[in-house]
């Protein structure tokens, strides 16, 4: 009688282990199908998950890198919109220069000119204090902002830095992310350093009432002056044209393994949805048979009899 008692309660005990492991593997199949994922927990499969949390720390990494790529896009273009700003200002006034240079031109009208290239200064200065839409300044380096300062004698001072700070675009790339404000507006004339602003305002004084001896030689011979200044802001538009591109490249590599990344753990966690499916339909047959099999037997004599 012992020995009947305990054959039962070991049927039993075989036909609930067996039915709730057909449950347990019912319901993996379809959390794998909901979610898209083949390993729910790490100890599924410890390499594969321990291969997956490598991919995931690489595409969190690859999500900052993209935002410091588009910050550093962003800055670049607007660097060289105002680069284009002042390079039209510096040839405007080369212009007004010209016609100052003409023995012809009267003083009221160089006057006139002089007005203008005072406002053109201002032009420049106001670009060269340019900042990103983040407020940082364009052309300060990597101090803050305003990159130039102005006294009241109308004098302009940088107070920027003397890098430009750069941003990591990649996996170990990084980029500078402009150009400061004496790369773009310093240079050499007649054998000595200045800037667009001092060689504006000299020019400036010269061409009014009172100024230089002869105004029309002094416009003369600024004409110099003026290609050199352009061919400055020129070579930093060049820089910033180079670093566009390099931009450029480093993010299609950045897609391309990205790409190859999703693919690595798709390969590695994701599951087949038809394949999951046609398991849980597998599973679920058996667990229907099984508990058919075991309402059956269960109501057997030899059961109501023990």
């Amino acid at each position: 009688m012992l020995e009947a008692l305990n054959s039962t309660a070991a049927f039993y005990a075989r036909s609930q282990s067996q039915m709730v492991g057909l449950r347990a593997d019912a319901e993996r199949a379809q959390s794998q199908i909901a979610s898209g994922e083949r390993l729910q927990r790490g100890s599924d499969d410890p390499i594969a998950s321990s291969r997956l949390r490598a991919l995931e720390r690489a595409d969190r990494l690859a999500d900052v890198d993209a935002s410091n790529t588009i910050r550093a896009r962003e800055e670049l273009r607007g660097s060289d919109t105002r680069l284009d700003d002042i390079t039209n200002a510096l040839l405007r006034a080369r212009e007004l220069t010209i016609q100052a240079s003409n023995g012809a031109t009267s003083e009221t009208g160089r006057e006139a000119i002089a007005n203008e290239i005072a406002s053109l200064r201002d032009t420049i200065f106001a670009s060269a204090n340019a900042t990103s839409l983040t407020g940082r300044a364009l052309f300060g380096g990597e101090a803050e902002a305003p990159a130039y300062t102005q006294d009241g004698a109308g004098n302009v001072t940088y107070v920027g830095g003397t890098g430009s700070g750069s941003l990591e675009i990649g996996q170990g790339v990084s980029v500078e992310r402009g150009v400061n404000g004496p790369q773009v507006l310093n240079f050499a004339h007649e054998g000595a350093a200045t800037d667009a602003f001092a060689f504006l305002a000299q020019l400036e004084a010269d061409l009014r009432p009172g100024g230089a001896a002869d105004p029309a030689q002094s416009a003369r011979d600024a004409l110099a002056g003026f290609d050199e200044a352009v061919d400055t802001v020129t070579r930093s538009q060049t820089v910033i044209g180079v670093r566009l591109a390099w931009i450029d490249t480093v993010e299609q590599a950045e897609i391309t393994r990205n790409e190859e990344r999703s693919i690595e753990g798709g390969a590695i966690g994701g599951v087949d949805i038809a394949e999951a499916i046609t398991q849980m339909q597998q599973v679920l047959t058996v667990l229907e048979a099984s508990q058919a099999s075991f309402t059956r037997l269960s109501t057997l004599s030899l059961f109501d009899q023990i």
